[in-house]
């Protein structure tokens, strides 16, 4: 199953997520037909093949009773039509195992290859009708958008939360420029009821302490608290959060907007408990200038990034190869995950597909996957990296690399999307319009793996239910297309919605919009790097110290990943 959903991929534009919203549209559309219709009745071969492409396309095991159940045909009719479908090679039975004699069912790749071309019809078909973008092409949109053609959307106003919110919202934010312009935005339209004081902005290490401090009192401290993705597990396995799923119902916010992979990481078994503010995503950046001068290539593997960086560097004149994220702790630990993902693998072991909502059964065991080949390459990878960086590269953190490349000490750098930015937006860089912006090398040409990342906007659990309902009026005044678009035009361009990378003057204000828009479109952005497990912030303790020993003091690798998994467990067993 796991491969054939990887030649989806490989064979179409489309992507699982939008077939899965293909299905869906496909299934509400004739639903109305058969119950509304006078003399109209179910298609039993349409329902079939519907949900079984749909349970194919969301790894859910289904029998022949579980598929004619959700068919909605009687039994009798539906066992012929799956008998006929089995016998035409349409559907393959998958023995269950450990000695039972029952199967499994799964569309063959007959089948599945003429519902892609079926599906890629009905997208392109609604492309025409609705004139989206320039083309007629299927693969110009994404289907499921909640915003068909491409417009732009009006400024931000003020007037939007006249009278919906009170002006004494509490608000624990991470310091970082986004969130700056966001309570000055906040600031400014709010300006007879709020003030900048009602903003706390902390650095990443002391927003998890506070948080976790602040949602343990038993009255609320901030209304609202931004939380790092990967932290979500742990919050909401212990009972901090507000669930959001009655309040969405009457709120400004349209899940559909959202790429479902980034709206994804605020559900947590099945329940939506934070909202994606804004997502930025891990690239590699490089001087255009330099590569076309030396005639070089752009990597698309860690060989061909090591081979040019060796090629640019000359420290003699105080210029080096590559720039990344060295410093112990929470830097390299990010990195490590980060080039793990390149190697189509992760810190524990889960499906490497995007949820739509975190529900792995396997999360409760725990299962570490860090002594292992992958993780061992990933170390000697980052060793040679070493040799091509700049001397004090095992203590520079996200901000001492993003400066050294942006101050033209570099020749490239893994960066976060929303760093990037600074190269083109601000007065100091050196690097303005020299900039190739690339999507992250992979281990021997495999497929890419770009993580995501970036904040949730969450409630607090010990929040009264009457002032949640006002808070969350807040949040999506702040999570609006009219308030990304305000941001990406400012120089952020890290909006997770498909209304704002699809309006004209968004896409116009940085190359880094539609770079991303395509990776999305590819299927090529991962949430699964930093898995939001409630022993995250552990595992990222522990390996920010191991796998700095291993890269930069002479720790034997293979030990380093050993003592890693054995402190890891010994902790989680100890808590």
């Amino acid at each position: 199953m796991q491969q054939q959903n990887t030649q989806i991929t490989a064979r179409r534009e489309l992507t699982p997520h939008e077939l899965s919203r293909i299905v869906d549209f496909l299934r509400k559309l004739r639903a109305p037909f058969d119950t509304g219709v006078p003399g109209a009745s179910k298609d039993t071969f349409w329902n079939i093949v519907l949900e079984l492409v749909d349970a194919h396309l969301r790894r859910r095991p289904i029998d022949k009773s579980g598929l004619i159940t959700l068919s909605g045909v009687p039994y009798s009719t539906g066992n012929r039509a799956v008998t006929k479908m089995i016998e035409d090679g349409l559907i393959r039975q998958v023995p269950r195992g450990g000695g039972l004699k029952t199967h499994f069912l799964e569309p063959t790749d007959t089948l599945l290859d003429s519902f892609m071309d079926f599906a890629n019809h009905v997208k392109g078909h609604l492309a025409r009708t609705f004139g989206l973008r320039k083309g007629t092409e299927a693969d110009e949109y994404y289907f499921g958008g909640s915003y068909f053609a491409a417009q732009i959307i009006s400024p931000i106003r003020g007037d939007d939360i006249e009278g919906k919110v009170p002006g004494d919202i509490r608000f624990l934010l991470n310091d970082d420029n986004y969130f700056s312009s966001m309570r000055n935005m906040w600031s400014d339209f709010r300006n007879d009821l709020s003030r900048k004081s009602s903003f706390d902005l902390q650095r990443l290490p002391d927003l998890y302490a506070s948080a976790h401090a602040t949602f343990q009192k038993p009255a609320a401290e901030y209304d609202v608290i931004s939380i790092n993705m990967p932290w979500l597990g742990e919050f909401a396995e212990k009972g901090y959060l507000a669930p959001l799923d009655d309040l969405l119902q009457d709120a400004a916010i349209n899940p559909l907007d959202f790429h479902p992979s980034v709206w994804g990481t605020g559900n947590w078994k099945g329940r939506q408990y934070g909202i994606p503010l804004y997502c930025t995503i891990e690239i590699l950046a490089a001087r255009r200038d330099l590569f076309e001068d030396k005639g070089l290539i752009f990597p698309r593997t860690f060989d061909e990034t090591i081979a040019a960086a060796r090629a640019l560097h000359r420290p003699a004149q105080e210029f080096y190869g590559i720039a990344w994220n060295g410093h112990r702790g929470m830097p390299i630990a990010h990195s490590f995950m980060f080039f793990l993902a390149a190697c189509q693998k992760t810190i524990i072991d889960v499906p490497m597909h995007n949820p739509e909502g975190w529900d792995f059964p396997r999360f409760e065991k725990l299962k570490l996957q860090l002594d292992t080949t992958d993780a061992l390459e990933v170390i000697d990878y980052m060793k040679q990296l070493v040799e091509v960086s700049p001397p004090d590269i095992a203590t520079m953190d996200w901000e001492k690399h993003t400066q050294c490349f942006m101050s033209g000490r570099a020749g490239m750098v893994y960066c976060w999307t929303m760093r990037a930015a600074r190269f083109e937006h601000e007065l100091s860089s050196q690097v303005t319009r020299r900039v190739a912006y690339l999507p992250p090398p992979s281990r021997r040409m495999r497929q890419i793996a770009a993580p995501i990342g970036g904040f949730l906007m969450t409630i607090p659990a010990t929040v009264k239910p009457a002032r949640q309902k006002q808070i969350i009026d807040a949040i999506a005044w702040m999570v609006s297309p009219e308030a990304m678009k305000a941001h990406v035009k400012n120089g952020f361009p890290v909006a997770p919605r498909f209304s704002v990378c699809a309006d004209p003057e968004a896409l116009a204000s940085s190359p880094i919009v539609s770079m991303v828009d395509q990776l999305a479109r590819r299927n090529e952005l991962v949430t699964w790097a930093r898995p939001p497990i409630k022993e995250f912030s552990l595992i990222e303790q522990v390996l920010g110290t191991e796998i700095h020993d291993a890269v930069f003091h002479g720790k034997n690798p293979k030990q380093a990943l050993r003592d890693a998994e054995n402190s890891i467990l010994r902790l989680v067993n100890a808590t």
